[in-house]
C-alpha cells in the first residue's frame, strides 16, 4: 500500500491491543527472510543507482497561470521531470505565502483513487492553509494521474516508470527547493497511496526530506501489481522489481522523521500491511491508525488534523 514505541492516539483499546500482537508477530520473526514483515535478508547496495539523474540539468520550468488566494498565490506550473525528455512536462501547482520567507517546503503526492481527486488538487486546500504560516508546497501530477493508467500499464514497462517517477518527484525537490526564500532545512513530503509508496523509494536516495507523512502505502509495489493480470513468467517480473522493494529503500534513511497514517479497514491494506510498513522505517516514526476511515483517509476529520499538526512540529512552523 519493531523498535520505537507505536504512539497510538487511538479510540478502541481492542484494536491497538490487535497492533500491538501483530508488532510482536514481526519482531519475534527475527528478521529472517521469511518474516512477513521483515526487509529481505540481503538488502540492495546502499546506493540504488537506479534512481540517479543529473541535477544540473534544466528544468524548463514554465509558469501558466496565477490566482490569488488572499496573501497565498497559486500558480500552475510545468518543468522538464525527465532531464533527456524521455517523458512529456510534469504538471504542479506552486502554491507561495507572501514575504520574502523564510519558508518551509512540501512536496504533496497524491492518490489513485476517486478521479475527482487522482491529480494535484488532492491536496491544494491544505496546501494553501499551510501558506498561511509559511509553507512553500509543490503539488505535482504523478504517472497514475493518466485516466485508465492501471489498466493500460505494462508488466513490461513497471519498472522504468516507477524508476521515471521517483526521477519526477527528485525533479520537483530541485524546483521546491529553488523557489525563494526557502529554507532547504525545513523540507516535507506527503503522499497517499501509490503517492506514499514512491516516496519510500525516493527516500532510500534522496536525503533532502526531513520529514515524510506517508497516507494508506502498502509495503511493496507487488501487492498491487496483480489486480487486472498476470505477468507470463513470475519468476522474470519479480527479479525485474527487486530493485524497487520498498522495504529496502525505507531501510536506508534512518535520519528521516516519518508519520505514517492509516484506516482501521482499509479495503486495499489490510492492518499487518500498514504494521509491516511501519516496521520497515528505519528512522524515527509514528502509526495513527483511525477508525471510522476508508482507503481515501477522508472520513475522520483528525486525519488532516494530525497531519497538520506533526507538519507544524517537524517544520517549525510560525
Amino acid at each position: 500500500m519493531m523498535k520505537p514505541s507505536l504512539g497510538l492516539p487511538w479510540y478502541r483499546p481492542a484494536v491497538a491491543i490487535l497492533l500491538m500482537q501483530v508488532t510482536a508477530a514481526v519482531a519475534a520473526s527475527g528478521g529472517g527472510p521469511d518474516a512477513p514483515g521483515s526487509p529481505p535478508a540481503a538488502l540492495a547496495p546502499a546506493a540504488n543507482t537506479l534512481f540517479d539523474y543529473d541535477p544540473g540539468a534544466d528544468l524548463a520550468l514554465k509558469t501558466r497561470a496565477t490566482v490569488s488566494r488572499g496573501d497565498v498565490t497559486v500558480t500552475e506550473v510545468a518543468f522538464a521531470g525527465s532531464p533527456h525528455g524521455e517523458a512529456p512536462p510534469v504538471q504542479a501547482t506552486l502554491v507561495r505565502p507572501a514575504g520574502p520567507g523564510p519558508f518551509a517546503a512540501v512536496l504533496w503526492v497524491h492518490w489513485l483513487g476517486d478521479p475527482v481527486t487522482t491529480n494535484r488538487t488532492q491536496f491544494l486546500e491544505e496546501a494553501t492553509a499551510l501558506a498561511r504560516e509559511g509553507v512553500v508546497s509543490l503539488l505535482v501530477e504523478a504517472m497514475w494521474a493518466r485516466p485508465h493508467w492501471y489498466k493500460e500499464r505494462t508488466f513490461e514497462t513497471d519498472r522504468a516508470a516507477s524508476v521515471r517517477q521517483v526521477v519526477e518527484l527528485r525533479r520537483a525537490l530541485d524546483v521546491l527547493l529553488a523557489q525563494p526564500g526557502v529554507e532547504a532545512a525545513r523540507t516535507a513530503l506527503v503522499g497517499h497511496d501509490y503517492g506514499a509508496m514512491h516516496a519510500a523509494l525516493l527516500a532510500g536516495v534522496d536525503s533532502r526530506v526531513h520529514a515524510y507523512v506517508l497516507v494508506a502505502g502498502t509495503p511493496s509495489l507487488l501487492d498491487w501489481a496483480f489486480y487486472a493480470a498476470k505477468p507470463e513468467v513470475m519468476t522474470d517480473y519479480l527479479a525485474q522489481m527487486r530493485p524497487l522493494e520498498l522495504r529496502d529503500s525505507l531501510a536506508r534513511n534512518p535520519r528521516s522523521e516519518f508519520l505514517l497514517q492509516y484506516a482501521e479497514k482499509d479495503e486495499y491494506v489490510p492492518l499487518a500491511k500498514a504494521v509491516e510498513f511501519f516496521a520497515a522505517v528505519a528512522g524515527p516514526k509514528r502509526l495513527i491508525v483511525y477508525g471510522g476511515a476508508s482507503h481515501a483517509m477522508t472520513e475522520v476529520p483528525a486525519i488532516r488534523g494530525d497531519r497538520a499538526a506533526w507538519l507544524r512540529q517537524q517544520l517549525a512552523l510560525r
